[in-house]
């Protein structure tokens, strides 16, 4: 069963490869209570990633050492462009900093998220389940002092079937661990 599911596209008859389902991140929704900082303004740079992760295919382990990707399917851009997208688009939903955006967008920028993407898979190995784990650090831009930094992590369990089963369980298990570095982001400046 693992076999089908994985690694590359099955080829149509004439040569044409078969279209690839496509899928995207959504940024949760944020009540915009709690601790404001509403003259603050948050650059969110793009997340470094291994090669692995550093790409439009989605992740898949089979087993702990062991990496494959989801066959069919693929991100709507490269995965650390989409959570850049993604994390940028909680803060701004949330409503609790003055400004936030990319680089090159203009800001005045008080901090940086910076983010590492240490996991974005399905893991096969007792029982599906998405799993997404996140390195923050919380970078004062005016003195380049790391005011925090901390792992964020998540699972959701694989509930659908197929390829939209799997982006589900993802993009649940993202949300969650993009609502948590928008609470502590915003209690740790």
């Amino acid at each position: 069963m693992v076999a089908a599911l994985m690694s590359g596209c099955a080829a149509l008859p004439g040569g044409a490869p078969a279209p690839l389902d496509t899928y995207e991140l959504t940024a949760p929704a944020i009540e915009p209570s709690g601790r404001r900082r509403p003259r603050t303004q948050l650059l969110i740079a793009e997340p470094s990633a291994l090669k692995s992760l550093d790409g439009e295919n989605i992740v898949v382990k089979p087993a702990p050492a062991s990496i494959q990707y989801l066959k069919g399917a693929q991100w709507s851009d490269r995965l650390p462009k989409v959570v850049q997208a993604r994390l940028a688009e909680a803060f701004q939903k949330s409503g609790r900093v003055g400004g936030v955006g990319k680089p090159g967008e203009g800001l005045a920028i008080d901090y940086q998220v910076i983010v590492e993407i240490r996991a974005f898979e399905i893991e096969i190995a007792g029982g599906e389940q998405a799993r997404v784990e996140l390195f923050a650090r919380v970078l004062n831009d005016r003195n380049g002092v790391v005011r925090a930094a901390r792992t964020f992590a998540a699972t959701a369990p694989v509930t659908g079937s197929g390829n939209d089963g799997y982006a589900a369980a993802l993009d649940a298990a993202f949300g969650n661990v993009a609502s948590d570095i928008v609470g502590w982001t915003v209690a740790s400046i």
